[in-house]
């Protein structure tokens, strides 16, 4: 089982971009079901997230 965690992880910090992309828009749908009720906390998840795939989040 730890090869495919370690599959995983490889293919996460070689496709970082495209991580954070899918973040951003699950983070976006979330928001969008909630009616921005917990935009804030949404937000903070989602930038805590891409800071723990690849080298951390590949856009200001």
């Amino acid at each position: 089982m730890n090869s495919f965690f370690d599959k995983v992880k490889d293919l996460v910090h070689k496709h970082d971009d495209k991580v954070d992309q899918g973040l951003e828009k699950g983070g976006e749908a979330a928001d969008k079901k909630t009616g921005g009720k917990y935009t804030e906390q949404i937000d903070k998840g989602v930038d805590t997230a891409k800071q723990r795939t690849g080298e951390g989040d590949t856009r200001p």
